[in-house]
């Protein structure tokens, strides 16, 4: 952070404060995930340093509106998006606090496209990889109990992370799995566990000694960590190995198409919407509805109709 002039109170215009108190204020203000804050800081001192680079003391509406620009060159929609709303976030609480005028109120991020970055699987080729995980050792049934929860659960990298042992639990006939969902500070929602992935599941935990209840699910195999948390990127970096193992090399599938492919699966069989929202806890419909418009489009054959028309 540097020393620039963002109040109008004299007491508040030294570096030092600049730097610590007023963002401090700022963070305390936001009371969000440490993620978050995280995010929201990188933001916050990108626009302090485009604002000294520029020499500006004195931000305006302008000057964060040529900041937004300057952004799009080098980041994508999404990062713009979120620094952006960091921006506005920021300048909002400087105006309720009585330190800066509300510069940024309505300034538009950048416009993010309703297609998924990421593709999913078919049946076919989730078949194909599991087969291609070779579950005569541990990491191979961990691994492949790890994979199979992801696709038939939706489960995103950070909700299998945070996932307990004790968190396996029977619910009426089921087996379920309550997680600890993206944003979420408790484990409030559950998904269903099928038997085939319940054995999976069971028999990466026979390999193991430490089964208490507050142990992780899935645990790390590497010799620098082993025994612990398996970590997000662990999970996506073995997830991804299965993916060119099996053949399907690509940077649109990564993790997080696992997700994508239970939701579209869940679409093509025929549930419906309302359904696959509750399953997949996207906390609005429209979300689940760009998947369905997603399989709408791929359904139309116009340009079949078009070419036999022609030819």
């Amino acid at each position: 952070m540097t020393g620039l002039s963002l109040t109008r109170a004299p007491e508040l215009t030294t570096p030092q404060v600049i730097n610590r108190e007023l963002f401090q204020s700022f963070l305390t203000y936001l009371d969000a995930t440490p993620k978050t804050i995280e995010t929201y800081t990188k933001a916050i001192r990108q626009f302090y340093k485009y604002l000294e680079e520029k020499e500006i003391s004195q931000p305006s509406r302008e000057d964060v509106i040529e900041f937004r620009e300057a952004l799009k060159l080098d980041h994508k929609p999404a990062t713009v998006q979120t620094y952006i709303i960091a921006v506005r976030l920021f300048f909002q609480w400087t105006d309720t606090a009585g330190l800066y005028p509300d510069i940024a109120r309505h300034v538009k991020g950048a416009k993010l496209t309703t297609e998924h970055k990421k593709d999913y699987l078919t049946s076919s080729q989730v078949k194909a990889i599991l087969k291609k995980i070779d579950r005569s050792d541990v990491q191979g049934r961990r691994d492949f109990a790890i994979f199979a929860l992801m696709v038939t659960g939706g489960l995103r990298d950070i909700e299998v992370n945070r996932a307990n042992i004790e968190d396996l639990r029977t619910l009426g006939d089921n087996t379920v799995l309550y997680i600890q969902g993206k944003g979420r500070s408790e484990r409030a929602e559950y998904i269903k566990i099928t038997p085939e992935v319940e054995r999976a599941i069971r028999a990466s935990l026979a390999d193991r000694t430490d089964t208490a209840g507050s142990q992780p699910l899935f645990i790390s195999l590497s010799n620098n960590s082993k025994g612990s948390r398996i970590s997000t990127r662990s999970i996506s970096g073995l997830v991804k190995h299965y993916f060119i193992q099996a053949g399907y090399k690509s940077d649109r599938l990564t993790a997080h198409s696992l997700r994508h492919t239970a939701v579209t699966l869940s679409l093509l069989g025929g549930k419906k919407l309302e359904e696959v929202q509750q399953f997949a806890r996207h906390s609005k419909i429209t979300t689940t509805q760009i998947y369905a418009h997603n399989l709408d489009r791929a359904k139309n054959n116009c340009e079949a109709t078009i070419a036999k028309a022609i030819f």
